[in-house]
């Protein structure tokens, strides 16, 4: 069976795009945590950009179907969070230089 690392998650992650925003979400500092267990249970604690997302659905949706690609992915339990608040000062250097803040 194959193993699954953080760093596996998170590149599968940085395949979730926010819509709105053009950026994925692990550069945008929407994954707060990920913890895996040993039999490939995934629980993604994240939040978004703002409370009112039209988009949420489609954005956990994408999470759950690019975490399931992995075959050490056994099951994905997305966590959505509103504490912390999101602020752009979570963004990856690479975001802020894709948005235009750099």
């Amino acid at each position: 069976m194959a193993t699954l690392t953080k760093t596996d998650v998170e590149d599968l992650l940085r395949q979730v795009v926010d819509p709105e925003l053009g950026v994925n979400i692990v550069d945008l500092g929407l994954v707060y945590h990920i913890e895996i267990t040993t039999e490939g249970d995934v629980t993604v604690t994240m939040t978004l950009t703002t409370p009112g997302c039209p988009l949420h659905e489609a954005m956990i949706t994408g999470v759950e179907e690019s975490l399931r690609r992995h075959p050490a992915v056994r099951d994905v339990r997305v966590q959505l969070v509103w504490s912390p608040p999101w602020t752009p000062e979570r963004m990856s250097e690479a975001a802020k230089r894709q948005l235009g803040m750099r």
